[in-house]
C-alpha cells in the first residue's frame, strides 16, 4: 500500500446477479472529483473487488437515504432496481432503520421501499418504481412521434423494432423470437451508443413465453450485459404491455434469477418484487495515482 493510500470499507452485494460494491456515505468518505475513478478501479473484476458498478448510501432531507449510482466506467447513472433494493436490505438489516416501509431517492427520484422480514431479516423488497416515462425527449430517443412504441431502428445494417421507457433512466426493449444464442456482445454496444439515443440506453432484448411470463437478457448502458436490471424489467413488462404482448402482471426471467413487475392500471405506476443478497465485506486500500486499465 503506498503512502497516499486510504481504506476504503465495502459491502459486495447483488440483485439476481447483478452485482455492486455498497459504500457506506455515513462513514466512508469520498471527494466527488475522486468517485470516478475509485469506482473504475474497484468493479475492475481482475484488479479490484469486481462489480457492474458502485452505490454510495448517503444521509438525505428528501428521503430517508440518498443512493448515488455509478456504473463500472465510472460515470453516473440516475436508477438501479437492483440496486435500490440491495440499499433498502443494507439499512435496514445493518440497523441504519427500524422501519419496514421507507424511501430513498436516486437521480432526483423518490422511490418508496415495503420489506418482507424473516427472522428480521429482509427476503424480498417490493418497490414503487414510479409512473414510466413514454414521452420521446423525456426518455430521451430521438423519434418522428411523440412516443417510441413499435418504432424502427436500423442497426449494423438490420431493422429491428424499438419500444424507448425512462424508468427514471433510458431503456430501448426489442423483442426477438430467440434470446439464449443471440449476439449480445455484438448488438448491445451498438445499440447503447446509437445516434437515437442523445444520453445513451440500456437495451433489453426480450423473448415472449406467454402472457405472464418474458425471458430478457440486457446490455446495461456504461457495464455492459448483466445477469440482471430491475429498472430495465420494469421498462419491459410496460413494453410488453404496450404491444399488447403480455398482462399487466409478468414475471421476467434474467439470466441472474427472475422478478415480478406489476404495472397497476389504476395509478400508472410500476412496482417491483424481488431479492437482495449480502456476498461479502472487506476493506479496499484506494490509490488515486495508481492507474488501471480502465483509466
Amino acid at each position: 500500500m503506498t503512502t497516499n493510500s486510504r481504506k476504503i470499507r465495502f459491502t459486495k452485494m447483488h440483485g439476481c446477479g447483478n452485482d455492486y460494491v455498497y459504500i457506506n456515505g455515513f462513514t466512508e468518505k469520498l471527494t466527488q472529483e475522486e468517485k470516478p475513478k475509485f469506482v473504475r478501479q474497484i468493479s475492475d473484476r481482475h484488479f479490484g473487488v469486481g462489480s457492474d458498478g458502485v452505490i454510495f448510501i448517503n444521509p438525505s432531507h428528501e428521503a430517508d437515504f440518498e443512493m448515488e449510482m455509478f456504473n463500472a466506467d465510472g460515470s453516473r447513472s440516475e436508477m438501479c432496481g437492483n440496486g435500490i433494493r440491495c440499499v433498502a436490505k443494507y439499512v435496514h438489516d445493518k440497523g441504519m432503520t427500524q422501519k419496514k416501509q421507507f424511501s430513498i431517492i436516486s437521480g432526483g427520484q423518490i422511490k418508496y421501499m415495503d420489506l418482507t422480514l424473516e427472522n428480521g431479516e429482509t427476503k424480498a423488497v417490493r418497490v414503487d418504481m414510479g409512473e414510466p416515462q413514454l414521452v420521446a425527449e423525456r426518455v430521451p430517443v430521438v423519434a418522428p412521434g411523440e412516443c417510441a412504441v413499435d418504432e424502427p431502428i436500423t442497426v449494423l445494417g438490420k431493422e429491428y423494432r424499438m419500444t424507448c421507457v425512462s424508468m427514471g433512466n433510458p431503456h430501448a426493449v426489442i423483442f426477438m423470437n430467440d434470446v439464449k444464442d443471440m449476439e449480445i456482445e455484438k448488438l448491445g454496444p451498438h445499440f447503447e451508443n446509437h445516434e437515437r439515443f442523445p444520453r445513451r440506453t440500456n437495451t433489453e432484448f426480450v423473448q415472449v413465453l406467454d402472457q405472464n411470463h418474458v425471458r430478457m437478457r440486457v446490455w446495461e448502458r456504461g457495464t455492459g450485459e448483466t445477469l440482471a436490471c430491475g429498472t430495465g424489467c420494469c421498462a419491459t413488462a410496460v413494453a410488453c404491455v404496450l404491444n399488447g404482448l403480455t398482462d399487466r402482471h409478468v414475471t421476467v426471467e434474467v439470466l441472474g434469477g427472475k422478478l415480478v413487475i406489476d404495472w397497476d392500471e389504476e395509478s400508472n405506476r410500476v412496482f417491483m418484487t424481488g431479492p437482495a443478497e449480502f456476498v461479502f465485506e472487506g476493506e479496499i486500500a484506494y490509490e488515486p495515482n495508481r492507474m488501471f486499465l480502465k483509466d
